[in-house]
């Protein structure tokens, strides 16, 4: 009787300690609510790890989109490799990978999510305003890495076309008006 109860003591003990496989799987689905703390921007979003490597994969393609454009030259209104504006190339990135997105720098400005400096990273959105008599929004960047040198965008400016620009420079520094995040 005693080496009965120590047998079934001994499965109890054992089995308890096994692991399930659903436990695992809730954990790789873990959900993570998001909310802006800006108070102009409430939403909240619920995103799965797999949804957030997802975005990371997706924001890396983009960018490697806009990085094929380097070197482009500058065109009004341009969204294909014989010229580019600031917001064609963005516009041109973002529908390559089938993700629908404004046509201008003021619009995509209204779009997505605005987000502290801090938090920015890679496939943001930097808007910039270079005409200062005008108040608006005129200049859009795509965030191309995040280190401690520093914030480096793609854009298209009118003297050197497609490049990259570091958000350090002052002239970019200064003519800075926010981030957002629309993936």
């Amino acid at each position: 009787m005693n080496k009965l109860i120590v047998f079934i003591l001994a499965i109890l003990i054992f089995s308890a300690c096994k692991s399930s496989k659903k436990a695992i799987e809730k954990e790789k689905n873990r959900t993570v609510t998001v909310e802006a703390k800006d108070s102009k921007n409430k939403a909240s979003v619920n995103v799965s790890r797999k949804e957030k490597i997802k975005e990371s994969v997706v924001a890396d393609e983009i960018v490697s989109t806009a990085l094929s454009y380097r070197g482009t030259r500058y065109k009004y209104g341009g969204i294909t490799a014989k010229g580019m504006d600031c917001s064609g190339l963005i516009f041109t990135s973002f529908k390559t990978h089938d993700i629908p997105i404004e046509r201008t720098s003021f619009s995509m400005a209204s779009q997505g999510v605005k987000i502290n400096l801090k938090q920015v990273k890679k496939g943001d959105l930097l808007f910039f305003n270079t005409n200062k008599s005008k108040k608006r929004i005129n200049h859009v960047g795509l965030v191309v890495s995040v280190d401690e040198k520093g914030i480096k965008f793609i854009h298209s400016t009118t003297s050197r076309g497609v490049l990259i620009s570091s958000l350090k420079e002052g002239y970019w520094n200064y003519a800075f008006i926010e981030a957002r995040r629309v993936l």
